[in-house]
């Protein structure tokens, strides 16, 4: 999501191409042209987990810069404060996030919370489970793509990064919470909140303290200089 001038928002979602690239920087700039169009000059990004890593590239290759980046429990972030950013990266994620059938489609979306059973688990079962498994190929292509440079955003957040917050689940068992290490060395100005008895979907298992933190932060730059 995009927050452009006062109180408007435009969201994008684009129909899968089996013959394009899903690594994290191609997805960002394929955002970034399409932003390309639209008035950017008060521009804040938020993205969550895969949201999360377009995002953190998307704010640095964007003319002008974006005013804040929010990353929720974002992908394509160390677990460790000297990781290797170049070296091959093996995950068993997939197992989680491409279900195969029913019981896995339960697992994934009641594992990505705090790991516990949840009313809204239940429901996202039910009413995203035929979606899910209808796009299992397509999952699986970008999830490899993703995998071909999984570190990609951790190479640019620096000294150059907008104005960061970070959100994060003290309970995620995807992007573990020892992730949140790595910013405190590469990015130590950033705004860091881990939530107590939170997974991976901070904004769906806290909403009210997620949106209020998020809330807060835009409004704080939301004028002044654009960052360069």
């Amino acid at each position: 999501m995009a927050r452009t001038g006062a109180g408007s928002a435009r969201v994008r979602e684009s129909d899968y191409r089996p013959d394009a690239s899903y690594r994290y920087e191609s997805q960002a700039r394929r955002l970034r042209d399409w932003l390309a169009d639209l008035p950017t000059d008060n521009i804040h990004l938020a993205g969550s987990s895969m949201g999360g890593a377009i995002a953190a590239i998307l704010a640095h290759i964007m003319t002008p810069a974006p005013r804040s980046v929010t990353l929720l429990n974002s992908a394509g972030i160390p677990e460790h404060p000297d990781a290797d950013l170049n070296a091959p990266f093996e995950s068993d994620r997939d197992a989680i996030l491409i279900p195969q059938d029913w019981r896995g489609v339960y697992r994934m979306f009641n594992t990505v919370g705090n790991g516990k059973p949840t009313a809204s688990g239940i429901a996202m079962t039910g009413l995203l489970g035929p979606d899910l498994l209808g796009r299992t190929e397509s999952l699986r292509h970008i999830f490899r793509d993703m995998l071909a440079d999984p570190l990609a955003p951790a190479r640019y957040l620096g000294p150059d990064t907008p104005p960061l917050q970070v959100q994060w689940g003290e309970r995620d068992v995807i992007t573990p919470t020892r992730c949140v290490r790595w910013f405190e060395k590469a990015t130590p100005d950033a705004e860091v909140h881990v939530f107590p008895r939170v997974g991976h979907l901070p904004m769906v298992e806290t909403p009210a303290k997620s949106a209020a933190v998020l809330r807060h932060f835009v409004e704080r730059y939301a004028t002044g200089p654009q960052p360069a």
